[in-house]
């Protein structure tokens, strides 16, 4: 297989201005909220090879103790070398590509997105669009989905129309596809309920057509600001107490212990030897068990 090597450079060079921009429009939104706005701290990622060399990084971004971001990490990073044994088999189970064992190269290059809101009305919220090559085959993976501990169902709506606005224009049948499969990910079997009220994702994305692929994933990902921030901005000036607060912590304990248990990407970053503070990023800075 071609080692891709210019479609490589545009995918990334995507998510890097895809990363640009929800950096800008976060910190607008602190603007926006008043006095005393909360800023990224952009800190470089390095990731080492088993005999010590270069295996790639790429830039972690984290906002804390803002106005209207209490944490919020917008990561993107381009990897590669050698996946593992246990990252072998689990690409080989899920994608059916013979020969990784004979060789095991791999690159990977995505944006990783988690935000936890000071206000209880606004909805936490994640996205992540990646791009994965080996030498067997390439693919497309992520989404976005809403994880509100306080639900508006207008919120949902907008959030879920914005989705299918933009999956629609690459074909009829993607977001109910990708619908369902967030639906089914995002679920919690240990606590018989999903982690909030879904959206889309998708993983081993690959057509064939390298060019109408990207430009659907460029989709997944250009939706995320115009899904997202509208709730923002009507949620973020709602006053709230106590017991919203309470309610906002327990959820928060619930998309922990989801990101621990369950999520792919935390376990192929930790199986990868990612630096350990970017893959946990995800994390609430505070969270309640009850």
């Amino acid at each position: 297989m071609s080692e891709m090597l210019e479609e490589k450079a545009t995918a990334s060079g995507w998510f890097r201005e895809l990363r640009d921009r929800i950096v800008a429009a976060f910190e607008t939104l602190e603007d926006e909220a008043g006095s005393a706005p909360g800023r990224f701290e952009v800190s470089e990622t390095k990731r080492t090879a088993p005999g010590g060399g270069d295996a790639g990084g790429g830039l972690m971004s984290v906002m804390r103790g803002g106005q209207v971001f209490e944490k919020v990490g917008v990561n993107v990073s381009t990897v590669f070398g050698e996946l593992g044994e246990r990252a072998q088999a689990a690409m080989a189970a899920r994608t059916g590509l013979p020969g990784m064992k004979e060789d095991p190269r791999f690159w990977a290059s995505g944006i990783s997105l988690v935000a936890h809101m000071q206000n209880p009305h606004v909805p936490a919220v994640h996205m992540n669009t990646r791009m994965f090559w080996t030498p067997h085959g390439w693919w497309f993976g992520g989404g976005s989905d809403l994880n509100p501990c306080l639900e508006y169902p207008e919120d949902t709506a907008h959030f879920h129309a914005v989705q299918k606005e933009h999956c629609d224009r690459h074909g009829a049948e993607l977001y109910p596809r990708f619908k369902a499969w967030a639906d089914e990910y995002f679920y919690i079997p240990h606590r018989g309920r999903a982690r909030g009220v879904g959206g889309i994702f998708l993983d081993d994305y690959c057509t064939g057509d390298w060019a109408a692929d990207f430009a659907f994933i460029r989709d997944v990902g250009a939706a995320f600001l115009p899904a997202y921030v509208p709730l923002v901005e009507r949620r973020m000036g709602t006053e709230w107490g106590e017991a919203e607060r309470d309610a906002q912590l327990v959820h928060r304990g619930l998309y922990a212990e989801y990101n621990l248990v369950y999520d792919r990407g935390t376990k192929f970053g930790l199986e990868t030897g990612h630096d350990a503070n970017a893959v946990l990023m995800s994390l609430p800075p505070l969270a309640k068990w009850v």
